[in-house]
Protein backbone atom coordinates (compact mmCIF):
# COMPACT_ATOMS: atom_id res chain seq x y z
CA UNK A 1 0.00 0.00 0.00
CA UNK A 2 1.33 3.42 -0.96
CA UNK A 3 1.54 6.30 1.47
CA UNK A 4 -1.77 8.10 1.79
CA UNK A 5 -0.06 11.46 1.30
CA UNK A 6 1.37 10.43 -2.06
CA UNK A 7 -1.99 9.18 -3.29
CA UNK A 8 -3.68 12.43 -2.22
CA UNK A 9 -0.91 14.52 -3.82
CA UNK A 10 -1.47 12.72 -7.08
CA UNK A 11 -5.22 13.29 -6.88
CA UNK A 12 -4.58 17.00 -6.31
CA UNK A 13 -2.36 17.09 -9.39
CA UNK A 14 -5.05 15.39 -11.46
CA UNK A 15 -7.59 18.03 -10.35
CA UNK A 16 -5.17 20.84 -11.27
CA UNK A 17 -4.52 19.31 -14.69
CA UNK A 18 -8.25 19.21 -15.37
CA UNK A 19 -8.75 22.77 -14.09
CA UNK A 20 -6.00 24.34 -16.22
CA UNK A 21 -6.23 22.08 -19.30
CA UNK A 22 -8.09 24.56 -21.54
CA UNK A 23 -5.94 27.54 -20.57
CA UNK A 24 -2.73 25.57 -21.00
CA UNK A 25 -3.83 24.25 -24.41
CA UNK A 26 -4.73 27.74 -25.65
CA UNK A 27 -1.36 29.15 -24.55
CA UNK A 28 0.49 26.26 -26.19
CA UNK A 29 -1.28 26.90 -29.49
CA UNK A 30 -0.15 30.55 -29.45
CA UNK A 31 3.39 29.70 -28.30
CA UNK A 32 3.85 27.06 -31.02
CA UNK A 33 2.34 29.13 -33.86
CA UNK A 34 5.26 29.96 -36.16
CA UNK A 35 3.22 32.63 -38.02
CA UNK A 36 2.48 34.67 -34.87
CA UNK A 37 4.69 37.62 -33.93
CA UNK A 38 7.69 36.79 -31.73
CA UNK A 39 6.52 39.11 -28.92
CA UNK A 40 3.12 37.42 -28.76
CA UNK A 41 4.69 33.96 -28.68
CA UNK A 42 7.09 35.06 -25.94
CA UNK A 43 4.23 36.47 -23.82
CA UNK A 44 2.33 33.19 -24.21
CA UNK A 45 5.43 31.28 -23.10
CA UNK A 46 5.79 33.49 -20.02
CA UNK A 47 2.11 33.04 -19.11
CA UNK A 48 2.52 29.30 -19.55
CA UNK A 49 5.46 29.37 -17.13
CA UNK A 50 3.35 31.28 -14.57
CA UNK A 51 0.79 28.46 -14.37
CA UNK A 52 1.23 26.01 -11.47
CA UNK A 53 3.75 23.27 -12.17
CA UNK A 54 1.35 20.61 -10.99
CA UNK A 55 -1.14 21.63 -13.67
CA UNK A 56 1.06 19.91 -16.26
CA UNK A 57 -0.26 16.51 -17.33
CA UNK A 58 3.20 14.93 -17.23
CA UNK A 59 3.38 15.35 -13.44
CA UNK A 60 0.43 13.01 -12.83
CA UNK A 61 1.55 9.49 -11.96
CA UNK A 62 -0.47 6.43 -12.95
CA UNK A 63 -1.34 4.53 -9.79
CA UNK A 64 -3.19 1.33 -8.95
CA UNK A 65 -6.74 2.21 -7.94
CA UNK A 66 -6.81 -0.45 -5.26
CA UNK A 67 -3.43 -0.05 -3.57
CA UNK A 68 -1.97 3.19 -4.93
CA UNK A 69 1.16 1.41 -6.15
CA UNK A 70 2.92 3.62 -8.73
CA UNK A 71 4.92 0.95 -10.54
CA UNK A 72 3.98 -2.07 -12.66
CA UNK A 73 0.70 -0.40 -13.62
CA UNK A 74 -1.57 -1.84 -16.32
CA UNK A 75 -3.30 1.09 -18.04
CA UNK A 76 -6.11 -0.99 -19.48
CA UNK A 77 -7.15 -2.35 -16.08
CA UNK A 78 -5.91 0.58 -13.93
CA UNK A 79 -4.37 -1.81 -11.40
CA UNK A 80 -0.87 -3.02 -10.56
CA UNK A 81 0.58 -6.40 -11.48
CA UNK A 82 0.31 -7.62 -7.91
CA UNK A 83 -3.41 -6.87 -7.69
CA UNK A 84 -3.92 -8.32 -11.18
CA UNK A 85 -2.38 -11.60 -10.04
CA UNK A 86 -4.34 -11.65 -6.79
CA UNK A 87 -7.69 -10.83 -8.40
CA UNK A 88 -6.98 -13.27 -11.23
CA UNK A 89 -6.24 -16.05 -8.76
CA UNK A 90 -9.50 -15.35 -6.95
CA UNK A 91 -11.40 -15.43 -10.25
CA UNK A 92 -12.60 -11.84 -9.91
CA UNK A 93 -11.44 -10.70 -13.38
CA UNK A 94 -13.64 -12.09 -16.17
CA UNK A 95 -11.72 -14.00 -18.83
CA UNK A 96 -8.45 -14.08 -16.90
CA UNK A 97 -7.05 -17.43 -15.86
CA UNK A 98 -3.78 -17.64 -13.95
CA UNK A 99 -1.76 -20.49 -15.31
CA UNK A 100 -0.02 -22.87 -12.95
CA UNK A 101 1.82 -26.13 -13.57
Amino acid sequence: MAKKSMIERDKKRARLVEQYAAKRAALKVVANDKNAPVEERFKATLKLAELPRNSSATRVRNRCQLTGRPRAYYRKLKISRIMLRELGSNGEIPGLVKSSW
